[in-house]
C-alpha cells in the first residue's frame, strides 16, 4: 500500500471516532491547537522563512510570496481563526427537516460528516490551520496537500495541530499533511476513492482544472475569481471611489480581489479621472480599453486575454460600457462565478443586476472583499465553492457535511 493511501486508510479510521466526539471534544482540541500555534509561532515563522527563501531564488512573484509569508501577526490570525470556529455551533447532528409520517414512523434528517477530506492548496500556508480547524470542527478527518514551496511551514505548523489533538483525546491522524516533494501523492489522492469521501481543490485555474477532470473522488470546486466592480450610470462617485479601490487594493493576492472593472459610459467623465488617479496613487496599473486610455497616458491598451485574466497583482483590466445589460453581457463572457459587485442607487439597477449575474456571490454597494467566511460569519473557510450542486460561495460548517435520514419506529413493517 502507498505512502497516501495508508495515510487515507489512517484518516478513515480516525473519522470513526471523531464523527462520535463532542461538541466539547472538538472545542477543547480547537483552543489547544490555537494556543499551540501562538506558542510555537517563532518556530513556524522561522520555517517560513526557509520557504520565503527559497521561493525568491526560483523567481516566484512577489504576490505568491506574499501568499506564502507567515509572520507572528498572521500566526496569531490563524490561532484566532480556530478560536472562531470553536466558538460556533457544531453542525453534526442538527436535524435538517423532520416530521412523523401517517403510519407513526417518525422520520428525520440529520448533518453528518463526510468522513475523510482531501485539499490540495497552493502556496498559503495559513490555509493548513484553517482547513485543519475547520474539517475537525465539521468531524472530519483532513489529508492536507500544500504546495511544495510551502512545505516547510505546512510541516510545522500540522507537527504543531497534531500534537495538540492528541493532547486534547482525539486521533492525532485526524490532521495529516501528505508528501509535496512529488506530483505523485496528488495523483494518488484524486484516486483514492472508497477511502477518501470528497476533495477540494485550492489554487489556480489548472490546479482546479486538473483535480476536476483527473479524479474519480468526488471534487468540490472552488473557483478562480475574475471579479467584477460595475459603476452603474446611477452610481455614487464617493461610494464607487472607495468600493472600487479596496475591490482592487485591500489585498492583491486573494480570490476575491476585482480584477475589472466596468464603468457606465454617462458616468464616465466624472468617475473615470477619480478612479484612474486613486489606483495610480495606490500603484495599480490599469489596462483599459480604447475608451479608457483616452483618458490618461499611463493606462495600457488592454489585449483580449486580460478581460478573462485573475491578475492576482497589482494590475486591473477597465473598460467603459454603454448599459447595465453591457456589462451584464461582459461579465457573463468573461466572469468566473465567483463574485460581481454593482455600485448604483437605483434600485430598479440592482434588482437586475443581482437577478441576471450569475455568480456564487453578489454585491450591491460594497467591496468583493467581502465573499470570504469569516466576513460573512462562517468562521474559518474552506475555500469559495463557484459550482451549483451541494455548496455554492464561502464554505463554512454547514457545507462540510452531508445528511441521511434516521427512521425511528416501534415495530414498524411494512405491507
Amino acid at each position: 500500500m502507498t505512502t497516501v493511501l495508508q495515510q487515507a486508510a489512517d484518516a478513515r479510521v480516525a473519522a470513526i471516532d471523531l464523527a462520535a466526539a463532542t461538541r466539547l471534544d472538538k472545542d477543547k482540541a480547537l483552543l489547544l491547537m490555537a494556543d499551540r500555534l501562538i506558542e510555537r509561532s517563532s518556530d513556524i515563522v522561522a520555517a517560513n522563512e526557509v520557504d520565503v527563501n527559497n521561493a525568491r531564488s526560483g523567481g516566484l512573484t512577489e504576490a505568491m510570496i506574499d501568499r506564502l509569508a507567515l509572520t507572528p501577526a498572521r500566526v496569531e490570525a490563524m490561532a484566532e481563526g480556530l478560536r472562531e470556529l470553536a466558538a460556533l455551533p457544531d453542525p453534526v447532528g442538527d436535524v435538517v427537516r423532520g416530521s412523523t409520517l401517517a403510519n407513526g414512523l417518525e422520520l428525520r434528517q440529520v448533518r453528518v460528516p463526510f468522513g475523510v477530506v482531501g485539499i490540495i492548496y497552493e502556496g498559503r500556508p495559513n490555509v493548513t490551520a484553517d482547513a485543519a480547524g475547520i474539517c475537525l470542527k465539521s468531524g472530519n478527518a483532513a489529508l492536507l496537500r500544500g504546495s511544495g514551496s510551502a512545505f516547510s511551514s505546512n510541516a510545522a505548523i500540522v507537527s504543531v495541530l497534531r500534537k495538540a489533538v492528541a493532547d486534547s483525546g482525539l486521533p492525532a491522524d485526524t490532521i495529516q499533511l501528505l508528501d509535496a516533494t512529488t506530483r505523485d501523492s496528488v495523483k494518488e489522492l484524486m484516486r483514492a476513492r472508497g477511502l477518501v469521501d470528497v476533495l477540494i481543490p485550492r489554487g489556480g485555474a489548472s490546479l482546479i482544472r486538473t483535480v476536476v477532470e483527473e479524479s474519480t473522488v468526488p471534487v468540490i470546486e472552488t473557483g478562480v475569481g475574475n471579479c467584477h466592480v460595475y459603476v452603474d450610470e446611477d452610481a455614487d462617485l464617493e461610494k464607487a471611489l472607495a468600493v472600487a479601490v479596496n475591490s482592487k487594493t485591500q489585498r492583491l493576492s486573494t480570490c476575491n480581489t476585482a480584477e475589472s472593472l466596468l464603468v457606465h459610459a454617462a458616468i464616465a467623465d466624472r468617475f473615470l479621472p477619480l478612479v484612474l488617479a486613486a489606483l495610480a496613487d495606490a500603484g495599480v496599473t490599469v489596462h483599459g480599453d480604447p475608451q479608457v486610455v483616452a483618458y490618461d497616458s499611463a493606462v495600457v491598451p488592454a489585449v483580449d486575454e486580460d478581460w478573462g485574466k485573475e491578475y492576482l497583482s497589482a494590475d486591473i483590466a477597465v473598460a467603459i460600457v454603454d448599459s447595465l445589460d453591457d456589462a451584464l453581457d461582459h461579465i457573463r463572457r468573461y466572469g468566473t462565478g465567483h463574485t460581481e459587485a454593482i455600485v448604483s442607487e437605483s434600485l430598479t439597477a440592482t434588482r437586475r443586476f443581482t437577478a441576471r449575474v450569475d455568480a456564487a456571490a453578489v454585491m450591491v454597494n460594497a467591496s468583493t472583499r467581502f465573499t470570504d467566511g469569516g466576513e460573512f460569519g462562517f468562521g474559518a473557510e474552506i475555500g469559495i465553492s463557484t459550482q451549483k450542486l451541494h455548496a455554492r460561495g464561502p464554505m463554512g460548517l454547514p457545507e462540510l457535511t452531508s445528511t441521511k435520514y434516521v427512521v425511528t419506529g416501534n415495530g414498524h413493517i411494512r405491507r
